[in-house]
């Protein structure tokens, strides 16, 4: 079985007797910091999920040095500054500043119009050279977006009071990452992705109400072109988000990458079999202090609980602070149960 059928039948919850499909997300900083043990994860697990190869014939206007000490801007014109080597900075200066209440003037903002001039072809040769479950190159991430742009504590206040200017600015920005999605769906990746940090560590960043107002709506239209081309959405938050699941459950979304060990298995469980659980394992605990007498028994917890004929993949991040052998043992106790149930030694359900 390649690793793409692999994931088909895990997201379809088809996986009677296989393992889990794997996926490790790095930072520089793991890179810098556990060289040998990255690649040791790499060789004895490798990954069963790949990006196409491709490049833009117009270039971004993005820098090149997100990941370094000092300034970095996106591709939307948003200024960041960056402190530590190998980690992601936060803004420094919003485009859309605190004084313009009613987003009157976006003239900084630069719409990213170069992420539309890859080549669907060159895209879909990549795809055919691989047998692994390709994810596409856009992610819609119109939350965070808007922060970069705004600061976090305005948007919060435009979200409260709503100008007129603000919520068509978003309209356009969605449109925008409608265009994207769509030409994404039309090439030959397997799926889809977007993303926005959504949870503090104990609920949502804002009231739910307002999200099932605003982002649920755009959130619905991402699935459903990626659907209508017969394509996976997967999509990533961190935090508190047990509030939206139902919601994503309701939508269709096939995986979601959520922070598990934030909100309990146990809560999800309930979506078991409705929802694909794309990871994770504890990044703010476990990982860098726990054992990995932990971290086994962290996977048995979401075996035990989400697994249902697939719906989890084996997927965490190696980022600040995580120790290598913890890391590797995630791979590693995941790695088992498939082992278990390729000579039937667990249930297979």
């Amino acid at each position: 079985m390649t690793s793409r059928e692999l994931v088909y039948r895990t997201l379809e919850f088809r996986n009677h007797k296989d393992r889990a499909p794997r996926q490790l997300w790095t930072l520089p900083w793991a890179e810098n910091t556990y060289p040998d043990e990255l690649k040791a994860i790499v060789r004895d697990y490798p990954p069963d999920f790949a990006n196409p190869i491709f490049k833009y014939r117009e270039k971004p206007i993005a820098t090149d040095n997100t990941y370094e000490i000092g300034e970095s801007t996106d591709a939307w014109g948003c200024r960041f500054i960056n402190i530590q080597k190998g980690v992601h900075g936060e803004v420094r200066e919003p485009i859309v500043p605190a004084e313009d209440e009613n987003w009157d003037d976006t003239s900084r903002v630069h719409f990213p119009v170069e992420w539309l001039s890859f080549d669907i072809d060159e895209v879909n040769r990549s795809c055919a050279s691989s047998d692994k479950f390709i994810l596409g190159g856009c992610c819609p991430r119109p939350f965070e977006q808007l922060q970069f742009m705004r600061g976090s504590q305005n948007l919060f206040l435009d979200l409260a009071i709503q100008p007129k200017g603000f919520l068509d600015f978003i309209k356009k920005m969605h449109a925008f990452y409608c265009e994207l999605t769509e030409k994404w769906a039309k090439t030959d990746v397997d799926g889809l992705n977007m993303m926005d940090d959504w949870g503090t560590q104990k609920t949502l960043l804002i009231n739910p109400q307002t999200w099932v107002q605003i982002f649920k709506p755009m959130y619905k239209d991402y699935i459903d072109i990626a659907h209508r081309h017969n394509k996976k959405m997967f999509m990533h938050s961190d935090g508190h988000t047990l509030s939206i699941y139902p919601h994503l459950v309701e939508l269709g979304l096939d995986a979601f990458n959520s922070q598990i060990f934030c909100m309990g298995a146990e809560k999800l469980a309930q979506f078991k079999g409705k929802i694909c659980f794309w990871g994770e394992i504890d990044r703010q605990h476990l990982l860098p202090f726990g054992t990995v007498g932990d971290i086994r028994a962290a996977v048995s917890e979401v075996r035990a609980k989400l697994w249902k004929r697939g719906g989890c993949i084996a997927q965490c991040e190696f980022g600040p602070g995580a120790k290598g052998e913890n890391v590797y043992q995630v791979f590693s106790s995941w790695a088992d149960y498939g082992n278990n149930m390729a000579i039937g030694g667990i249930a297979k359900e």
